[in-house]
């Protein structure tokens, strides 16, 4: 099936919603958590990525290794003895569809928890039917944080894992001046936010911020800002066939990447892939992840999956990696919950419950261990920093020496902290579902 790389998205009231309001609060309903199990049936789950529009060039390979990963943990037994059964459903790119999906994931085909969405602006859109219905999301992808809810479980970095080892580099290695680009949701903007805190500690200069709407391939005038401002290099946050028009523009424009380096915390192996290698050599992306990590575990991930039916775009990549690497965070957790409470008495909530403090090995997780913070739910894991070389792989410049615990308030510390029963504010009263 060839996926299309082009294709806007709809500005939809949700995504206004979404940006205006980061940290709109939703009230905790008192329905009973979402599905439950039965002995001897199959364990359906969610999985609800964009496989058309402008996100498909990330989407549709998160759910490839997602499919992936069910026929490996399938082959192997399932969960006790029962095998997955995913519901995979496109979301195309348009965010009144992750909404309109999402409910009918949980209310007609009952899943216990749905692995899905790239960008937050999707994210937020589903939260609050996963919410109203005690459902429970997956997201294995980056994200800003300032965010604590008790239905998400994510296994991507947070900013603090993210642009904070990124921009203090850069500035050291390339100057003081940047300018930040990025697409027009709330991903960009909040990530940009914790950037300039970073940069601010190492002590740089922003010269200017951009930001273009998602799905837009016209970055003449942004370029032509760059140019005229000069700066040392480019802090990205352009996502999906943006991000590819992006720098193949750069390029085309004139613009040299050993005098002006982009560094995105998008930009990786499959979206290289798509625009060209010539377009992504030289420049720098913050992940957990790349697909040249030298360990064995990795090295059998990267042939089996290339060598699968599921390999057919040529690479793997960090989200990719992450949405892998969730799906187990899922078996482990709902091993866990079946154990403590028999397979019919497993809710959503019993299996979030469960999933506090699981760990994924280094002889499963391609990255290395991993494993997901008891309080609030998003994962320990050790960031590092690569640039793409001329055949479009990446080479590990700086990786972080240990693992480094998520801060979802990490810039927002009198907004409190993120915990298991929900946000603790300094006074110490709890507000829960906080997104």
């Amino acid at each position: 099936m060839k996926i299309s790389r082009r294709g806007f998205l709809k500005k939809t009231a949700v995504a206004a919603a979404a940006i205006a309001a980061p940290h709109l609060w939703v009230p905790v309903t008192r329905e009973a958590w979402g599905a439950t199990l039965k002995k001897g049936e199959p364990i359906k789950i969610g999985i609800l990525f964009s496989l058309t529009g402008s996100l498909a060039v990330p989407e549709e390979d998160s759910t490839l290794a997602m499919q992936y990963a069910i026929d490996e943990i399938n082959a192997a037994g399932g969960i006790n003895g029962s095998p997955i059964e995913p519901v995979i459903i496109d979301a195309k790119s348009d965010f009144n569809v992750y909404s309109e999906k999402m409910k009918e994931l949980i209310l007609r085909h009952k899943v216990i928890a749905t692995f899905g969405c790239y960008t937050s602006a999707s994210r937020k859109a589903v939260l609050p039917a996963v919410m109203q219905h005690k459902s429970l999301l997956y997201y294995p992808t980056c994200y800003e944080g300032a965010e604590c809810t008790q239905n998400t479980i994510c296994t991507g970095p947070l900013a603090n894992q993210h642009s904070k080892d990124l921009i203090p580099f850069m500035v050291q290695n390339f100057g003081k001046k940047v300018f930040f680009v990025g697409s027009d949701y709330v991903w960009p903007k909040e990530s940009n936010k914790n950037a300039k805190v970073w940069l601010e500690q190492a002590g740089g200069e922003l010269l200017g911020e951009e930001y273009i709407p998602l799905g837009s391939s016209e970055f003449t005038p942004v370029l032509n800002k760059i140019k005229q401002a000069n700066p040392d290099f480019i802090f990205s946050t352009v996502v999906g066939a943006s991000d590819i028009a992006f720098h193949k523009q750069f390029k085309q424009e004139g613009f040299k990447v050993e005098k002006m380096p982009i560094a995105s915390l998008t930009t990786g192996e499959i979206e290289t892939k798509a625009m060209g290698v010539e377009y992504g050599a030289g420049h720098f992306l913050s992940a957990p992840y790349f697909q040249g990590l030298d360990n064995p575990t990795n090295a059998k991930f990267v042939e089996k999956f290339l060598g699968s039916k599921y390999g057919k775009n040529g690479t793997t990549h960090y989200n990719m990696e992450e949405t892998y690497t969730s799906a187990y965070v899922f078996k482990y957790g709902l091993e866990k919950a079946i154990a403590d409470h028999g397979i019919e008495d497993v809710t959503s909530a019993k299996l979030r419950d469960a999933s506090a403090g699981i760990k994924v090995p280094d002889e499963v997780s391609p990255e290395g261990l991993t494993w997901i913070d008891p309080e609030n739910f998003n994962t320990w894991l050790v960031p590092k920093i690569g640039q793409c070389q001329a055949d479009g792989s990446f080479k590990i410049v700086k990786q972080a020496a240990e693992h480094v615990a998520p801060d979802p308030y990490s810039i927002y510390p009198d907004l409190g902290k993120c915990t298991a029963k929900g946000l603790m504010a300094p006074d110490g009263k709890l507000r829960t579902n906080v997104i």
